[in-house]
């Protein structure tokens, strides 16, 4: 369950970035005219559906689990091509689309020559997903229910989060949650401390950034000891240093999978998550767990996207 978006994808080199004001590899919100100007300004780009929770799902179904998303698009272009996109990978979604309101998101991507994203995302019909648009039967048949931090902020899709949590535990299932990313916690500390604190999420994905700035600790260990005491499950991504998992007491740290050249981070942490949620749906032991995950994100950045081009069914063998 996440922010429904289509990415627009284009190569920059540094000046550009200094020139629009946009600091490199950070990720911001645009208005909808704030975004018209800046895809005027971009070169030759690449469209395709993302969406963090959405580009997990996507990875789910290329390793041969089961998934579905709830995201909210609106009747236009950009929502056919992301429906399209969605069900042709074997996502199943069918949350409707809004008649009247604001455009389907996009977000903007630049990518420097080393491999690096800026992300500039104008949220659009996202935002205006609202708890009577869930699927409750599919929540609850569901054995992992997941949730990201893009869409936790805005009032309405934070109430339609907070349901389906309920739906979700009514049925005995499990809820995972990713923080997203670092500039989503500025604004949202509170909120996302609540829905931890209160048991909300049994399964939290996040990067050293961002167990920090939750925490508000300055050590990473602090940060690290204090969540695993809230969450029962705990994934920390390292980035090209690896990811722990912190459960049940036991620790474990992989390295990172090798890859030949970093193309394009763009959904390096989504298809990481993709990865352990489809080993953990299949009863894989946590280091498994993080093994698949760092599998599934060494071939995203392999190449522009971030959706999976590689068989990894094949690579991950489940």
């Amino acid at each position: 369950m996440g922010d429904a978006i289509v990415d627009v994808i284009a190569s920059c080199d540094d000046a550009f970035l200094t020139r629009h004001n946009l600091p490199k590899g950070s990720m911001q919100l645009l208005t909808p005219a704030e975004a018209d100007t800046l895809y005027s300004a971009m070169g030759v780009a690449r469209e395709m559906s993302g969406g963090s929770a959405a580009n997990s799902m996507a990875g789910v179904a290329a390793m041969g689990g089961s998934a579905a998303f709830i995201g909210q698009v609106a009747e236009d272009q950009l929502g056919m091509i992301f429906e399209h996109d969605m069900r042709a990978l074997g996502v199943r979604f069918d949350t409707p689309p809004l008649v009247e309101g604001p455009p389907t998101g996009r977000c903007l991507i630049l990518v420097t020559p080393d491999g690096q994203r800026t992300m500039n995302t104008c949220p659009g019909a996202s935002h205006e997903l609202s708890a009577d648009k869930l699927d409750r039967e599919l929540i609850a048949s569901a054995s992992i229910l997941f949730l990201e931090g893009y869409l936790f902020g805005p009032e309405k899709p934070r109430a339609a989060m907070m349901e389906a949590i309920k739906v979700a535990h009514a049925a005995n299932r499990r809820v995972a949650f990713t923080l997203s990313e670092s500039v989503c916690i500025a604004g949202r500390k509170e909120s996302f401390g609540r829905m931890i604190d209160s048991g909300g999420v049994d399964l939290l994905f996040c990067n050293e950034d961002e167990a920090l700035q939750l925490t508000g600790r300055a050590d990473l260990k602090n940060a690290l000891v204090e969540l695993s005491i809230k969450v029962p499950t705990l994934v920390v991504t390292k980035g090209a240093e690896g990811a722990v998992a912190i459960e049940n007491g036991e620790r474990i740290a992989i390295p990172a999978a090798p890859v030949g050249e970093v193309i394009d981070t763009t959904g390096a942490g989504d298809l990481f998550a993709a990865g352990f949620l489809t080993a953990r749906s299949k009863g894989a032991s946590l280091e498994r767990c993080l093994w698949t995950g760092a599998i599934a994100a060494a071939e995203v950045i392999g190449h522009y996207g971030a959706r999976p081009i590689a068989d990894l069914k094949a690579l991950v063998k489940l």
